[in-house]
């Protein structure tokens, strides 16, 4: 009997079966859909992850005192903690840096602030960073309206800021913020530009970032410990591994590291840093995996309980068939491919609602949304061996009936 026979008879042995058959349907979505729309939305995120670093370019690089302060890869060791980079150090850097490229200095002030306009504030998420003239073009950030900030202002620690776009939106909804006054953690600032829009999936400032003159943050949040990042832009990408090695001399001569031992610094690549977040997720993505297939294993039970009640109910039905030439392969094939078909059926609405579901999931934490082609085969792959699996017993089963007593069979 042809393939396409046999799935015109498990559809119709499907459809005689109506209210059974949906009840394991569903439960083989419902796994398909965990399994699948936890792991689009970590594909989501990842897509986000890289698109964020992306856009600070892969021709920079940053010099910091510290790890990330999360395990890094599969080594399960913390990142080491290094004495604080000084702004002197910074500056010292900045100065010194011959290699064709573009250096800021820049250190976080503050990540819980509140930005006040009147009666009107922000909740306390702001990011306050302290940056110089060249931060914009390091930090992958531009402006919208107004203008950057100048050298003469950075250094001379001058009240003023850039701001977020979701900041300005939420201060400034229908007016222009530019050389508008803003009250930040009840320091007043002059705004001198808005940011365009990019986004806040890596939760680092992203739109509600406030940027002040350098000096300007050492006096209003500096403190003995406070280390300052270097971040360095070279011209061409094809570059950056030397630029990366002529830092790394030039600082370790300004921190006075003595030869043969470890920089008292880290140098970190955007994509690096990528790589590191990205690693974070593998975990959740075990996780999420076990969790789909412990629901897929009760549904491959519920399906082969199904099957057997199945055989049981159309004993006779086998036996007529035997009767009139039927072999054991050919009622084989027919109750393995029922089985296949009713996982398939679970499979594709799974897959729907999965890659809707991760999405919906991706979209509340500002992730990209994706179609994960990869996990919607692995899925539907997964069906069709829990098909075969769950249908194999059964199907042996029916294959095995003496004809004479399935006749006979009431």
């Amino acid at each position: 009997m042809p393939i396409f026979e046999n799935i015109l008879l498990a559809l119709h042995a499907v459809k005689s079966q109506l209210l059974r058959t949906i009840l394991t349907v569903l439960i083989i979505a419902i796994g398909i859909m965990a399994l699948v729309g936890i792991l689009t939305a970590i594909e989501g995120l990842k897509a986000s992850i890289n698109e964020n670093f992306t856009s600070m370019g892969a021709n920079t690089f940053t010099i910091r005192n510290s790890g990330l302060g999360i395990r890094l890869g599969n080594s399960g060791k913390k990142a080491k903690r290094f004495k604080a980079i000084t702004l002197q150090q910074a500056e010292l850097f900045k100065t010194g840096n011959n290699y064709p490229s573009i250096v800021s200095i820049s250190t976080m002030c503050n990540g819980v602030s509140v930005c006040r306009v009147g009666s009107e504030k922000t909740n306390p998420n702001i990011l306050v960073m302290a940056v110089d003239e060249n931060y914009l073009q390091t930090g992958g950030y531009s402006i919208s309206t107004g203008r950057n900030m100048t050298q003469t202002e950075a250094m001379r620690g001058d009240n003023v800021v850039m701001i977020g776009s979701e900041i300005k939106s939420k201060l400034f909804p229908d007016a222009d913020a530019v050389d508008k006054e803003v009250y930040i953690d009840n320091r007043k600032y002059r705004i001198i530009g808005v940011l365009a829009e990019k986004g806040n999936s890596m939760g680092f400032g992203g739109d509600k970032v406030c940027l002040i003159s350098l000096i300007n943050g050492k006096q209003n949040y500096g403190s003995d410990n406070r280390s300052w990042t270097v971040s360095v832009k070279v011209n061409h990408v094809s570059g950056l591994e030397a630029a990366v090695d002529e830092a790394t001399g030039l600082f370790r001569t300004i921190r006075k590291d003595r030869v043969g031992e470890e920089s008292s610094f880290e140098i970190i690549k955007s994509d690096s840093i990528a790589a590191i977040v990205i690693d974070q997720l593998k975990n959740v993505s075990i996780a999420a995996t076990l969790i789909g297939l412990i629901t897929l294993l009760g549904a491959a039970i519920a399906l082969m309980n199904i099957m057997l009640v199945s055989v049981t109910e159309r004993t006779r039905e086998i036996g007529i068939r035997k009767s009139l030439g039927a072999t054991r392969l050919v009622i084989l094939k027919q109750f393995l491919i029922e089985a296949i078909v009713i996982c398939l059926l679970g499979g594709v609405a799974g897959v729907i609602l999965g890659v809707l579901v991760g999405n919906l999931m991706g979209m509340a934490m500002n992730a990209v949304f994706v179609v994960p082609w990869n996990w919607i085969i692995a899925g539907l792959l997964l069906c069709g061996f829990i098909g075969i699996a769950s249908g194999f017993y059964p199907a042996m089963k029916a294959s095995r009936l003496d004809p004479i007593e399935a006749l006979r069979y009431e």
